[in-house]
């Protein structure tokens, strides 16, 4: 079940990334990453309902820490997209795109001693290869002689770790709920998706000095973007919480092999051998981690 959860959210991410590349360029990139979140909302409270009423609602356990999971998986996903800004402005984005796919292995490491999730070696073997394949295709070796100088280095590593938090800490939050997992996941991500809201909402009024800002800006393409945002998470989300975010992140790694779909076919740009090799690698990868789940 999970393989086809993690499927639908990346292909639903494939789509509103580029939706959401256009909107960072016609109203900025605060209202960009702030429309993922908002404009979800409606979306994931009209799913949450629909959980409650098919699984049944959760509860919060005494001394329950969901609420300071939750805050850090928000606040993780922030400063990733944050980092990932970062990246593209340095003029060589390269290698961090590169160390920003590290976060499948980041977080099978992180949930080692968070969510006791063991990865049999086959797994292992999996994350491996999604992780060369991706990292083949994003890199020119010519630029490795200068990595101490590339200033994407550590926004590229930063964003990789944050993503990797953002996976681990969606997970335990969903786990520190009562009740049904499906239902237990619909809340943690609207939670998230409230305070990211807030947070990006807030600066977003604070720098234009404008109440309506976030409602004003290609309200057409934002309410586009913060619907497929909110269905990729909501599978992204529950995948999450089923089996091993690792996993899930090496599965969602078939994203980039889209990619090289679109490139090649709709927009008749050319596929080096290196990119192939590399997609060749995610594919093994793929279907290393489907195998060790069977």
């Amino acid at each position: 079940m999970w393989i086809f959860i993690t499927l639908f959210a990346a292909a639903c991410q494939s789509v509103r990334t580029a939706h959401q590349n256009t909107l960072a360029r016609e109203s900025g990139f605060l209202h960009a990453t702030m429309a993922r979140s908002l404009y979800a909302l409606p979306l994931v409270a009209a799913y949450l309902l629909v959980c409650i009423l098919v699984f049944g609602s959760v509860s919060l356990p005494t001394g329950s820490i969901f609420f300071i999971v939750a805050s850090v998986c928000a606040l993780a996903q922030i400063m990733a997209t944050y980092f990932m800004l970062r990246v593209f402005q340095s003029g060589s984005f390269a290698l961090g795109t590169l160390l920003a796919k590290t976060e499948a292995v980041l977080a099978a490491l992180i949930g080692l001693p968070l969510l006791h999730y063991g990865l049999s070696a086959m797994a292992w073997w999996g994350v491996a290869f999604g992780v060369f394949g991706a990292l083949v295709m994003s890199i020119k070796w010519k630029n490795l002689a200068n990595v101490h100088q590339d200033a994407s280095l550590m926004f590229g590593l930063g964003s990789g770790l944050c993503f990797a938090i953002t996976s681990v800490m969606a997970s335990m939050a969903s786990h520190s709920l009562k009740g049904s997992i499906m239902t237990s996941a619909g809340v943690t991500l609207l939670y998230v998706l409230l305070l990211q809201s807030g947070i990006l909402c807030a600066l977003q009024i604070v720098k234009t000095r404008n109440l309506c800002a976030p409602f004003k800006q290609n309200t057409g393409l934002s309410f586009k973007v913060g619907m497929l945002s909110g269905l990729g998470s909501i599978g992204w989300f529950t995948a999450f919480s089923l089996v091993n975010p690792a996993m899930v992140k090496t599965l969602g790694q078939l994203e980039i092999l889209g990619t090289l779909y679109y490139s090649k076919y709709r927009f008749s740009e050319r596929i080096t051998a290196r990119q192939w090799f590399g997609g060749a690698m995610i594919v093994i990868s793929v279907i290393l981690v489907t195998a060790a789940t069977v």
